[in-house]
């Protein structure tokens, strides 16, 4: 197997990615007066569950890379429950709802799959 030599050959990187591109398109038809509320709120935790496993996977320490991808991690939870609540003020279709859910859920595995490997080494 060959070695991963930037942060995005990382399959969790390459779906935070995926998610990141769904929540712009999503939001793009959330209300203006959402603007700098829910819709800045849900892009800023997506863009920050990748910006978390780039710094991470730049880290030397096992240490510090467990670091950064725990707040990816908590990236994930936060983007979560503002879908929620996106999906109860009617702004997303329950339909979008599952299919983005079911993708937050799938990074948040993969995240999990990182930390164990940070925590096996540290």
């Amino acid at each position: 197997m060959e070695k991963i030599k930037n942060f995005t050959n990382l399959t969790t990187w390459q779906q935070g990615h995926q998610l990141v591109l769904q929540i712009y398109q999503t939001t793009k038809g959330f209300p203006k007066d959402e603007t700098f509320g829910l819709v800045s709120q849900m892009r800023r935790s997506a863009v920050s569950i990748t910006s978390n496993i780039a710094e991470g996977f730049s880290r030397q320490s096992w240490k510090e890379k467990l670091h950064f991808y725990s707040f990816a991690e908590g990236s994930v939870t936060e983007l979560q429950n503002q879908l929620l609540v996106a999906r109860d003020v009617k702004y997303i279709t329950n339909d979008k709802f599952q299919t983005i859910a079911k993708l937050t859920v799938e990074v948040h595995k993969l995240l999990n799959g990182l930390i164990k490997k940070c925590k096996s080494f540290t």
